[in-house]
C-alpha cells in the first residue's frame, strides 16, 4: 500500500541544486571491446550511448561532496541543519556515509544519515528531508543522492554493465509555505518486499554472513531480473504518478515537465505513453549518463535546469522505481533557481 503525505502549513522548498559526474567517460564502443555487445544493441535496448564511471579510488562520498558543494553554492548558503544521503553504494557498510559528507563540506556536527531505497532513493530522501523541516527539526536540509554503481556491477555482465553508471545530484531545501514555487508537493511512496529478489546484491549482508554456506561466485555483484523488473517499473511509476498528480489537484495535461528515474529508455517511453505525456514535456538524459541509481532524478533536474529545458514556473511530476521493491512520485512547481 502506498503512503501519501500532503504538505501542511510548513513545507520544504527547493532553493538550490547541483550535480556532478566523474570525468571518466565510457562509450558503448569501449564496452563492446570486452563484452559481447555493440553500440547498436545497447542503444536499441537501453537508449544509452555513453556513461561516466568512477576511477579507482573514487568513492560515493567523493561524488556526494562535489554535488553538495554545488547545491550549497546554488542556494547561496554555507550552512544547513541536516544532511540526508540517498545511496545504494555507501563508502562502507558501517558507518553511514552522510556524516563523512557533512564533515568534508565543513557543516559541523549536524544531523546526518543515509537513506537506502536504491533508485527510489531521491524521493525517499525528499520525504525524509521534508519531514525534518515540517516537524521543525531543521530550517535547511542538504539532500544528496549519489551512487558509484559501477563498483557493485559485474563488469562481465552485459545485462547490467551497459546500463549502470556513476554520478551525484543534490538539492538544498528550506522551510517555506506550500503555495510557493519550489515547495515539495504531495509525496507517494510504496514498497513490496516480497519481490526483493528482482533487484539485489545477494552477498555481503547479515543474511549471507550469518549462514554456514559460503556465497556463490558472483553473489557479491548487483543483479536484476530484467523482464519482471521492467513490468513492475512501468506499472508502479504509472500508478504513483497518477496518484501524486491527483493529490496535487493536477490533471496529467497540466504537467509541463515529466521527470522519471532514468532506468531504461523503453521503460521511460512506456510510462510516458500510459500517462499521455508528449515527448516535448519529457525530461531525459539517459543517452549521455546512463542509469545513475539514486542520483538519477536530481542529476536530471540539475542538467535540465542548466540547459533551459526546465525553467521557473514549470509544473513538474517526478517518479522513480528501484530495488526493495520501492517506488514513489511527487509534484512541485519549479522555482527560480540556478543549477551549478
Amino acid at each position: 500500500m502506498s503512503g501519501a503525505a500532503r504538505p501542511l502549513g510548513r513545507s520544504a522548498v527547493i532553493c538550490g541544486i547541483g550535480s556532478y559526474v566523474p570525468p571518466n567517460l565510457v562509450t558503448n564502443d569501449e564496452l563492446s571491446q570486452h563484452l559481447d555487445t555493440s553500440d547498436a544493441w545497447i542503444r536499441s535496448r537501453t537508449g544509452i550511448a555513453e556513461r561516466y564511471v568512477v576511477s579507482p579510488g573514487t568513492a560515493t562520498s567523493d561524488l556526494a561532496v562535489e554535488a553538495g558543494l554545488r547545491a550549497l553554492k546554488s542556494a547561496s548558503t554555507e550552512q544547513v541543519d541536516a544532511v540526508v544521503l540517498a545511496t545504494t553504494t555507501p563508502d562502507q557498510p558501517c558507518p553511514a556515509t552522510a556524516p563523512q559528507v557533512a564533515a568534508r563540506l565543513g557543516l559541523g556536527q549536524v544531523a546526518a544519515f543515509d537513506v537506502a531505497a536504491v533508485c527510489s532513493g531521491f524521493l525517499y530522501g525528499l520525504a525524509s528531508a521534508s519531514g525534518l523541516i515540517a516537524a521543525g527539526l531543521a530550517e535547511r536540509v542538504l539532500l544528496v543522492a549519489a551512487d558509484a554503481f559501477t563498483t557493485i556491477i559485474n563488469p562481465e555482465d552485459r545485462t547490467t554493465a551497459v546500463i549502470f553508471a556513476d554520478g551525484a545530484g543534490a538539492v538544498v531545501l528550506r522551510a517555506g509555505s506550500p503555495d510557493e514555487p519550489g515547495a515539495v508537493g504531495p509525496l507517494v511512496l510504496g514498497s513490496d518486499g516480497e519481490l526483493s529478489h528482482l533487484i539485489e546484491v545477494p552477498a555481503g549482508g547479515s543474511r549471507q554472513r550469518s549462514s554456514e554456506t559460503p556465497p556463490e561466485p558472483g553473489d557479491e555483484y548487483f543483479r536484476m531480473v530484467g523482464r519482471d523488473t521492467y513490468r513492475h517499473a512501468v506499472e508502479r511509476m504509472t500508478a504513483t504518478s497518477r496518484e501524486a498528480a491527483e493529490l496535487a489537484g493536477w490533471r496529467l495535461a497540466d504537467v509541463d515537465r515529466f521527470a522519471a528515474h532514468q532506468a531504461n529508455a523503453r521503460i521511460l517511453d512506456s510510462v510516458a505513453e500510459r500517462l499521455g505525456v508528449p515527448a516535448e514535456r519529457q525530461l531525459s538524459n539517459i543517452e549521455h549518463v546512463g542509469n545513475t541509481g539514486a542520483a538519477s532524478l536530481p542529476l536530471l533536474l540539475s542538467q535540465a535546469a542548466a540547459d533551459g529545458r526546465l525553467t521557473a514556473g514549470h509544473r513538474v511530476l517526478l517518479t522513480a522505481f528501484g530495488g526493495g521493491l520501492s517506488w514513489g512520485a511527487a509534484t512541485l512547481v519549479w522555482p527560480e533557481v540556478q543549477s551549478v
